[in-house]
């Protein structure tokens, strides 16, 4: 097609490097014009169709390069330096894991178990131990209830998370998702605190062609949740997505806001099936540790919401996460636009890595 109509532009041009007449040369003009219209439509479509048929794997990988570079420069190192598989190497190998935001109980973990891989296997080359590593980190990742449980209409899911992790823009990737998925999506914008949040998620719905219950900055955060259940039975939606005040874990009353919240929640809707997303920015780093630490003695955190991966060398704080706490990663951010929100695989993050 894009041959044929460059084809067509020659053609044109041909025609107006002859003698010509005014009218005829402007009608050779409006066709070339219209031609040229044709050529950026075609290529700005093959752009979007390659964006768009990208693979999970490959946005993974591209947004965990920085990771993945830290990894294999460390790794390369060694294996430069190693010619066999012995204790020395395992030692060498626990100190990158260590070094690159895993945690010491989990880096201890992965070589104990790659360790007994090893004299099992029989394991002698260094791309096998690098498979066997891989393998030994997804098992860590890939825990149980990773699927969302949003099964009652409606269901629920409350985003929690501290100031500037990406919490916003991660409930507008996340409702575009299950609008894809045929779901009846309202979100509440229950971030009352911070100037211009509800102008923000209000944007975010309108992207992801969501309902949004909302009131003036300053009101009270339940009482926007509680409007937003009445809207949710009302117009029988199958998920209500709230929302919060992006609050520091050392904050009381802000988290006392987060315990009301609940309590509406729970109080409304007893029975329905209810998610609590915890949004963790990776380039914090060990901090994000802290923060789990802090949100899951506020609220039963059910997932984590992984997000700015393609800003920081520290992806693999997640593993030492995910370890310490037994709460699995169910979304993760892999770009700036709307659909750059994936279920989380921990194969893929595994081999994205290393």
């Amino acid at each position: 097609m894009l041959e044929k109509v460059i084809n067509i532009y020659f053609y044109y041009i041909s025609k107006l490097k002859q003698k010509t007449s005014f009218k005829i040369a402007c009608f050779f003009v409006l066709k070339l014009l219209e031609n040229l219209v044709k050529c950026v439509r075609i290529v700005l479509l093959i752009k979007m169709q390659r964006r768009y048929t990208m693979s999970f794997f490959e946005k993974l990988k591209n947004g965990l390069s920085k990771t993945k570079n830290s990894f294999d420069e460390k790794m390369n190192n060694i294996f430069s330096t190693f010619r066999k598989v012995d204790e020395e190497l395992l030692d060498e190998l626990e100190e990158v894991l260590i070094m690159s935001d895993i945690g010491m109980d989990t880096s201890v973990k992965i070589i104990e178990n790659l360790r007994l891989r090893i004299k099992k296997e029989k394991i002698e080359d260094s791309e096998n131990v690098k498979q066997a590593l891989r393998e030994e980190i997804s098992k860590i990742l890939d825990i149980d209830n990773k699927e969302l449980k949003l099964q009652t209409k409606p269901s629920v899911i409350l985003v929690v998370g501290v100031n500037g992790v990406g919490k916003t823009t991660s409930i507008g990737k996340i409702a575009n998702r299950l609008k894809k998925d045929g779901k009846k999506v309202i979100l509440a914008a229950a971030d009352t605190f911070r100037a211009a949040a509800v102008e923000q998620l209000d944007i975010w719905a309108k992207r992801a062609n969501c309902e949004i219950v909302k009131k003036d900055e300053g009101s009270d955060p339940a009482s926007v949740v509680f409007d937003a259940i009445k809207v949710a039975k009302e117009e029988n939606a199958d998920i209500l997505i709230c929302d919060t005040a992006g609050r520091l874990h050392n904050k009381k009353y802000l988290m006392d806001e987060l315990y009301k919240i609940q309590k509406v929640i729970e109080k409304e809707l007893p029975q329905a099936d209810k998610e609590v997303l915890l949004v963790l920015d990776a380039t914090t780093g060990q901090n994000a540790i802290a923060q789990v630490k802090a949100f899951k003695e506020t609220a039963p955190i059910t997932g984590l919401v992984l997000t700015k991966l393609d800003g920081t060398a520290k992806g693999g704080v997640v593993i030492g996460i995910v370890n310490e706490n037994k709460i699995p990663v169910k979304f993760i951010g892999v770009g700036e636009q709307i659909e750059d929100m994936e279920i989380f695989n921990s194969e893929d993050f595994a081999k994205a890595i290393i």
